[in-house]
């Protein structure tokens, strides 16, 4: 239930991992570069490195199948290999994936992909909110074996130069994506989750609440009943949900209510009173006012801007 949970938050967000660049560098190094999107992928593929950004105290060590993901981040930096004398400074070029790895002897370069995570901005403000700055999955941990294997699935691609590679680097990438938050998911303590839709959706206690809202979001539940389904007391339930969640049960539900209607305005040419009452509000006003409220627009205005960047 979980994964068919955040299958269907990433379906609404937009999530797309894009692949940025590629490199294969041997001697003494350093690359930086300034992080122009709300997530940042670093992935170790061979050798070592040692990655700094802001807001870090000290340098990461980075060794072969680790992944880093930046949120909210400027820079990064990255330095490694080995050798007299000033490192060689480079910058990956966007999209040279085979020109920058093809050649590579694995046995003696380091070898580093990057990438980033296109998100509307429901989804930049979701999982922003939901990750922390800096987190950092160490292919030495058993439950990152399906991540080393995404990430293997994905070089071949970048450096086979065979036919359809642009389009199956952008599929892997967006199954990279979904590994690397699983992975994450499995190494991190709940407590080390900041508050946030992603802590949520982990917690068991509060799973069959956010099953009846995701399920029927057009309902006027009451905390009562979702405390009920959760087993336990209103307060209770309260303060948890806040502590987990980062927001009261019923803002939560107003939220998921408001992606849904992003997507049908999007997606469909649904009429807005429909929508409304198909979401459980009592009038077509009383939706627009709560979407201006947290979309920033009226949803025709939201509608037509989306259509005609479309």
């Amino acid at each position: 239930m979980v994964i068919d949970h955040f299958s269907e938050v990433f379906d609404l967000i937009e999530v797309r991992g894009q692949i940025s660049g590629a490199v294969a560098v041997r001697g003494h190094w350093v690359t930086q570069s300034v992080i122009e999107s709300p997530l940042k992928l670093t992935m170790m593929v061979r050798g070592r490195c040692r990655l700094s950004t802001d807001g870090l105290d000290a340098p990461i060590d980075m060794e072969a199948g680790d992944v880093a993901v930046l949120t909210g981040r400027s820079w990064l930096r990255a330095e490694g290999g080995a050798g007299d004398g000033p490192p060689m400074e480079f910058t990956p070029e966007p999209g040279q994936y085979a020109v920058c790895v093809g050649g590579a002897d694995f046995a003696v370069d380091d070898v580093l992909l990057g990438g980033h995570v296109d998100l509307n901005p429901a989804g930049a403000a979701l999982l922003t909110q939901a990750l922390p700055p800096v987190a950092l999955i160490r292919a030495s941990h058993a439950a990152t074996h399906t991540l080393r294997a995404s990430v293997d699935r994905l070089v071949e691609e970048v450096t086979g130069e065979r036919m359809g590679a642009a389009f199956a680097v952008r599929q892997h990438a967006q199954l990279l994506l979904l590994e690397v938050l699983r992975a994450y998911l499995g190494l991190a303590e709940a407590a080390e989750l900041p508050p946030g839709w992603l802590r949520a959706m982990t917690d068991d206690r509060l799973r069959p609440a956010l099953t009846l809202m995701h399920g029927q979001p057009g309902r006027s539940w009451g905390l009562e009943e979702l405390a009920r389904a959760a087993a336990m007391s209103r307060t209770s339930f309260a303060v948890r949900f806040r502590s987990v969640a980062g927001m009261p049960p019923l803002a939560y539900l107003n939220s998921w209510r408001m992606l849904l209607a992003q997507r049908a305005l999007r997606d469909h040419d649904v009429r807005i009173g429909a929508l409304a009452a198909q979401l459980g509000y009592t009038s077509e006003s009383a939706f627009s006012t709560a979407f201006k409220r947290e979309v920033g627009e009226a949803p025709l205005r939201y509608r037509h801007r989306h259509r005609q960047a479309s």
